[in-house]
Formats: structure tokens, sequence, C-alpha cells
């Protein structure tokens, strides 16, 4: 499989706004609990994130006590090229 090209954007969605408002969190609350900063939790949350470490993956999971697949799903329905 190739890798995505740069201006394609990805099948994957962060539903982090949604778990945000389950947990009644507030995104600079969980960039301190994380210790990123809010703006890169922002890129993430918007999905603009063209990656993420595995540690702030566990750090986020944790912090919002959920599994990695609840944060980041795949979305439905894109047709492959």
């Amino acid at each position: 499989m190739a890798p995505a090209e740069g201006d394609e954007a990805s099948d994957v969605h962060c539903r982090l706004d949604e778990l945000l408002a389950a947990k009644g969190m507030t995104l600079t609350r969980l960039a301190e609990l994380v210790g990123v900063s809010v703006v890169n939790l922002s890129v993430l949350k918007n999905d603009r994130a063209r990656a993420i470490r595995f540690s702030t993956l566990q750090a986020i999971c944790e912090a919002l006590g959920c599994e990695v697949g609840e944060l980041l799903v795949l979305r439905p329905g894109r047709a492959q090229t």
C-alpha cells in the first residue's frame, strides 16, 4: 500500500471532541494532563495530524479513560482509488 499523498485527506477520524464532551473536560485540561500543547491537540482534534507518537496516544487514552479504537476511527464509505 502506497503512503498517502500530502494533499489527500486521511480516512482516520479523531473523536477527541466527543470524548472530551463526554468527560466534561476541556482541551486545555487535557493538554495539562498529557503534557502536550493545546495547539498540537487542536491539530489532532481537527483531523489535521499526520502522525502521533504512541506515548502521546497512550497518555491521551489514559487521561480520557478510553481505548485507542474509541479515539481514532476509520471513516466509513470513502472509496479507494
